[in-house]
């Protein structure tokens, strides 16, 4: 089993330590792994246990932040090299991750593991070998691997972000879960990643890039046509793509996806917030 990333802190939590400590009670019971699970935690007028181990109460905390324990204090999950990436609780439990202040996942209307649950059944992943071309958080990896895939290969190019997973308990590799070895977790650009892979070697794909104004590169047609490349006749492919801007620009993103998708040899259809599209069994444009 891995070893324990240590407790997470959110503002709810650490007002239910503030509150117990300030009652004179000797114990709370609260969550320190972003609701996964619940735990007694003992709390005394200068610090609070769990797990037999002392932590200080933090001065403050502030909202949509996760704070995790770095050996000698609490501070935020986030980084800052040229974008800031940080990890943000939800109402749900498990948390979505921002770029700047882009939000990178649903979480508004629908849990954001709900969402990648609906999404990754769209491919069916059962028995099939799966390439996942932006692994962010890895909720997709997640259902996917629940949902019987044989093996999953996910790009995640921002070390940063593989950071935050690693943090993450809902993610493949957070918390103390041992991994799973039909996940292989690339730190990599998958447009780079994707020119050597081999004719045909993927049963399905997820694809969850970033909005079009950070990585146009992800929504080329040079790129769907790698992707049809590499996916065997009649595999199927989820594509997220979102309605930016649709009401006050009128593009149609889903649209001018599909249109490239098909000509890259697939067959698509709409669904939601992305595009479902099922390769056909003729050679795909190169």
């Amino acid at each position: 089993m891995a070893d324990s990333p240590g407790p997470l802190l959110t503002l709810p939590v650490y007002q239910a330590l503030c509150a117990a400590r300030a009652a004179g009670q000797d114990s709370v019971e609260c969550s320190l792994d972003l609701g996964v699970s619940r735990t007694m935690v003992a709390t005394g007028p200068a610090s609070w246990a769990w797990q037999g181990r002392d932590y200080p109460y933090p001065e403050a905390c502030k909202e949509r932040t996760v704070y995790h324990w770095t050996g000698s204090a609490f501070a935020p999950v986030s980084r800052y090299q040229g974008a800031l990436i940080k990890l943000v609780p939800t109402d749900w439990g498990m948390p979505v991750f921002e770029i700047d202040g882009i939000k990178m996942l649903v979480s508004a209307e629908v849990s954001p593991y709900a969402d990648a649950e609906r999404k990754v059944g769209l491919i069916q992943p059962a028995g099939k070998r799966i390439l996942d071309c932006c692994g962010g958080l890895g909720y997709f990896a997640v259902w996917a691997l629940r949902g019987g895939a044989t093996q999953i290969v996910s790009c995640e190019k921002n070390p940063d972000v593989i950071w935050l997973r690693r943090l993450n308990p809902w993610s493949p590799e957070g918390g103390a879960t041992a991994p799973d070895a039909r996940l292989e977790l690339r730190q990599a650009d998958v447009t780079q990643v994707i020119t050597g892979l081999p004719d045909q070697s993927f049963d399905a794909v997820l694809h969850d890039p970033p909005r079009f104004g950070i990585a146009g590169e992800l929504y080329a047609q040079v790129f769907y046509d790698q992707l049809a490349r590499v996916l065997k006749r009649g595999g199927r492919l989820f594509h997220y793509t979102g309605t930016p801007n649709k009401l006050t620009s009128r593009r149609d993103l889903p649209r001018e996806v599909s249109v490239r998708l098909e000509r890259a040899g697939f067959a698509t259809e709409i669904v939601g917030d992305g595009v479902l599209a099922i390769l056909r069994g003729g050679a795909a444009r190169r």
